[in-house]
C-alpha cells in the first residue's frame, strides 16, 4: 500500500530537480539587479559596479546597481529578502548586515542565515584610520594624547557597523572617549570629515584612498595585521600604538532564501 505513496514523492522529488536543472539553464533570462546596502562611492559599490560589467558582458543581460542605503543595512538586506528567488535579484553586502548588526541591535528586521542562501565570498579587507589634515596629531599615539586631554570632545563618523565597531574598539583599547556620529553610509561621513565638521572616522580604503593621495585626508594607520600595499609607508594600528588591534571586513554575495542549488552554481 505503500509504493504509490513512494512513487509519487519519487515523482515530485524528480519533478523539482528537472525543474532546478531548467531553472539554471534559463538563467538570466532578464535584468540582474545587485542591491548595495551602501551609497554610491562606497567599497561595496564600487565592487558591485566592476563586477555587474563583468558579468553583464559574460551573460549579455543587462546588470542594476541599487544602492539602498541607511539603517545600517537594514533597508537593503530586507529588500533582497523579500526578492524571488530566482537569481536576477541579489544582495552584494558586508559583515554589517550579516554578522555585526545581530550584536549591535536588540532585534533585526530580517534573520541573517534563515532568510538568505549564501552565494560566495567576493573580497576581504581592512580600513584606514583617517583624520583631517588641520588636526595637530599625526600619528595614532599624538591622537590619542590628544583625545585624552578633552575626552568626549572629539568626533568620530561612521557608515557601516565595520566603521562603528572600528571606533568603538578603538576607544575601549586606547582609553579615550569620542562622540560617535552615525551616517547612512561612509561616503557621507567622509564628505563632513573633509569638511571638518567631524574629527576622525574608520573607512575602507577604496572610499579614502584618493583623499589621502592628493592630501585632503591623513592616513594615520590602517587596520590589519600588516600594511597595506597601497599605502607602505603607512604602520598599523596594531604597530603604531595599540598591539592587537584589528577590524577587518568582508564582502559578500547573497540571495534570498530558496534559491535553487542550480543558479547558486551559476552565480
Amino acid at each position: 500500500m505503500r509504493y504509490p505513496f513512494i512513487a509519487r514523492i519519487a515523482a515530485v522529488a524528480a519533478f523539482a530537480t528537472v525543474a532546478s536543472a531548467a531553472a539554471a539553464q534559463s538563467f538570466p533570462s532578464k535584468q540582474i539587479t545587485f542591491i548595495v546596502p551602501f551609497a554610491a562611492g562606497s567599497a561595496t559599490d564600487q565592487l558591485a559596479r566592476a563586477l555587474g560589467q563583468a558579468v553583464s558582458a559574460e551573460t549579455k543581460q543587462p546588470v542594476v546597481v541599487e544602492n539602498k542605503p541607511g539603517a545600517s543595512g537594514f533597508i537593503a538586506a530586507q529588500a533582497a529578502a523579500k526578492a524571488a528567488p530566482d537569481g536576477h535579484t541579489v544582495l552584494i553586502s558586508t559583515n554589517t548586515t550579516h554578522a555585526a548588526n545581530e550584536h549591535l541591535f536588540k532585534k533585526l528586521p530580517y534573520d541573517p542565515v534563515k532568510d538568505f542562501a549564501p552565494i560566495t565570498l567576493l573580497g576581504t579587507g581592512g580600513q584606514i584610520m583617517v583624520v583631517n589634515p588641520k588636526l595637530p596629531a599625526t600619528t595614532v599615539k599624538e591622537f590619542i594624547e590628544f583625545a585624552r586631554k578633552q575626552p568626549g570632545k572629539l568626533t568620530f563618523g561612521s557608515g557601516s557597523s565595520s566603521s562603528r565597531i572600528a571606533g568603538e574598539l578603538f576607544q575601549q583599547m586606547a582609553d579615550v572617549k569620542l562622540v560617535h556620529v552615525p551616517y547612512r553610509s561612509n561616503p557621507l561621513a567622509i564628505t563632513d570629515l573633509l569638511g571638518g565638521q567631524t574629527t576622525m572616522a574608520f573607512a575602507t580604503m577604496p572610499t579614502v584612498l584618493p583623499y589621502v593621495r592628493d592630501g585632503r585626508l591623513r592616513a594615520l594607520a590602517v587596520i590589519g595585521p600588516e600594511r597595506a600595499p597601497a599605502l607602505p609607508n603607512v604602520p598599523t594600528v596594531a604597530e603604531a600604538a595599540l598591539p592587537g588591534f584589528e577590524a577587518n571586513n568582508w564582502i559578500g554575495l547573497f540571495g534570498p532564501a530558496g534559491l535553487p542549488a542550480d543558479v547558486i552554481d551559476k552565480l
